[in-house]
């Protein structure tokens, strides 16, 4: 009988832990650590809050994206909703129906945990939870703008699921949560046992635990 696979919790000895940035969201600590060989080394880290991406798909099989400029990879991104978990213990499906209104002013009736990953764990502790939701509509009232923001840059298209594994899969989408989102939806669709297989919005979140 072979192996489970499945992550597992683990520490390993932290010795000491300095903070030398502190930044408006996220910070990075350098720690040092005893390795199983007794040495000890030092792991500098991006210290995140956490995220959430919604995958938002419509009754004819079209995905919500939006293109957005990301700095750091000097590349204009296509995307799917998405934002920080930056208050201390918010319910990460709050957190979603929130992005989704913000950057989309759009609603969902059907939430569905669809994927949770983390960003870059060599680097980053920075875990990430995908949502899909189902029965979209547009929301009521003002569409909420923040003239400040980068956000205000954003183009939405409303794009068939196939053709955006197409593009991952070609090497033209490399967003991680786009990626993993498109893909793990296309994984579950073609499951015997389809989109039950996955998880209740509220499903526990061990990287993240939050209030619910």
């Amino acid at each position: 009988m072979g192996i489970a696979i499945k992550d597992t919790s683990e520490t390993w000895e932290t010795l000491s832990t300095r903070r030398p940035f502190q930044g408006a969201k996220t910070a990075v600590d350098s720690d040092e650590v005893r390795m199983p060989d007794g040495s000890v080394t030092r792991r500098d880290y991006q210290v995140h809050p956490g995220s959430v991406c919604v995958l938002a798909l419509d009754e004819a099989g079209r995905v919500l994206v939006l293109s957005q400029y990301r700095h750091p990879v000097r590349r204009r991104l296509w995307e799917l909703p998405a934002g920080l978990l930056d208050v201390p213990g918010e319910n990460p499906l709050h957190g979603a129906q929130r992005e989704l209104y913000e950057e989309a002013h759009v609603k969902a009736e059907d939430w569905r945990v669809l994927a949770d990953f983390y960003a870059s764990p060599g680097g980053s502790d920075e875990a990430i939870r995908i949502f899909l939701a189902r029965g979209v509509a547009h929301a009521e009232g003002e569409r909420y703008e923040d003239a400040a923001s980068e956000e205000a840059d954003m183009q939405l298209e409303w794009v068939p699921l196939a053709d955006l594994v197409r593009g991952v899969l070609a090497g033209e989408l490399g967003n991680p949560g786009l990626v993993t989102g498109v893909l793990a939806l296309s994984a579950a669709l073609a499951s015997e046992a389809g989109l039950d297989t996955l998880r209740p919005a509220l499903a526990p979140w061990p990287a993240r635990p939050y209030e619910s």
